[in-house]
């Protein structure tokens, strides 16, 4: 059919068919042009599409799952879109136009508030060494400061918008922040990957640990029924969990006594006065003191 017929019979203009056959062209679905009298836009004979028995709620779930933010920095933005393109020129077109209405009603926006984005300069080039098993060396910056080392990359994590790396170094795995990886050089060797290695696995266990670890103390506070409302506005949500399970009943004043797990008095400080009036800290006396001496300063200031 030439671009006039096919125009006309889906009602669109000529430069939106010259557009999208370039686009169907680009994602690799094998339409060709013949020019002359007889000419006109072919589909390459017996080209079938492999997507075959989707429903409608998989259509759904499939654009609804796209992350092309993510997929970008990974270097896949191009490679993303024409997947989607491949999968559009499958559908039927009552699923084509659940597709449009899905994406004029949702979109996935995955940071989180108040951060902004990281600089990852090396994510390609770390998500292509995890892909080959290429191994790499890095300087780091830890918080101890620079450090130098040879990983095996087993694999690449988002997380609230933050990229982390999962790599085996010095006979252990470890969990990098990609943003904080100074400098890098792929090396010419692979590694062996572990075939049991299960990277989900990994880091759920990673993460439950790390919610282990980190608090390091634990504050005794009452709390107006306010501040229990309020607390989890204010603290991370392991805390926050833990010190509702621990919540006694109020007393006749409304406030309830609950021990709160803190990183450190310092933190602890900087989150509780975050609630005013509607937090008392009874233990440890270190973060009482530390909340009654920063109050004095500010008083002081405003004085």
């Amino acid at each position: 059919m030439t671009a006039q017929e096919l125009a006309d019979q889906l009602e669109v203009s000529v430069r939106t068919v010259y557009r999208d056959v370039e686009s169907l062209q680009f994602a690799g679905v094998p339409v060709y042009s013949d020019r002359g009298p007889l000419g006109g836009y072919r589909l390459v004979d017996g080209y079938r599409t492999r997507l075959t028995g989707l429903t409608g709620d998989e259509a759904d779930a499939l654009f609804l799952a796209g992350i092309p933010g993510p997929a970008a920095e990974l270097g896949l933005g191009s490679v993303v879109a024409a997947a989607e393109l491949k999968v559009l020129a499958a559908l039927p077109a009552e699923m084509s136009s659940r597709v449009a209405s899905l994406r004029e009603r949702f979109h996935l926006d995955a940071p989180s508030w108040f951060h902004g984005q990281e600089s990852v300069p090396f994510l390609s080039a770390i998500a292509a060494a995890v892909w080959e098993d290429r191994r790499l060396q890095i300087r780091y910056m830890r918080w101890k400061g620079e450090t130098t080392r040879t990983i095996d990359p087993l694999g690449l994590i988002l997380k609230s918008g933050m990229w982390y790396l999962v790599a085996g170094a010095v006979n252990q795995v470890r969990i990098y922040r990609v943003s904080r990886i100074l400098t890098l050089v792929e090396l010419d060797e692979n590694f062996v990957r572990e075939p049991s290695f299960d990277l989900a696995g990994f880091w759920a266990q990673g993460a439950e640990d790390f919610e282990k670890t980190i608090f390091q103390d634990e504050a005794v506070l009452r709390l107006s029924a306010k501040g229990l409302a309020e607390l989890g506005l204010r603290v991370s949500e392991p805390a926050t969990r833990a010190a509702l399970e621990s919540a006694e009943e109020p007393d006749e004043h409304g406030w309830s006594r609950v021990r709160l797990p803190i990183v450190s008095i310092d933190d602890a400080r900087l989150e509780l006065m975050q609630l005013g009036a509607e937090a008392i800290v009874e233990e440890p006396l270190a973060l009482r003191e530390a909340i009654v001496d920063t109050a004095r300063s500010i008083q002081n200031l405003y004085r």
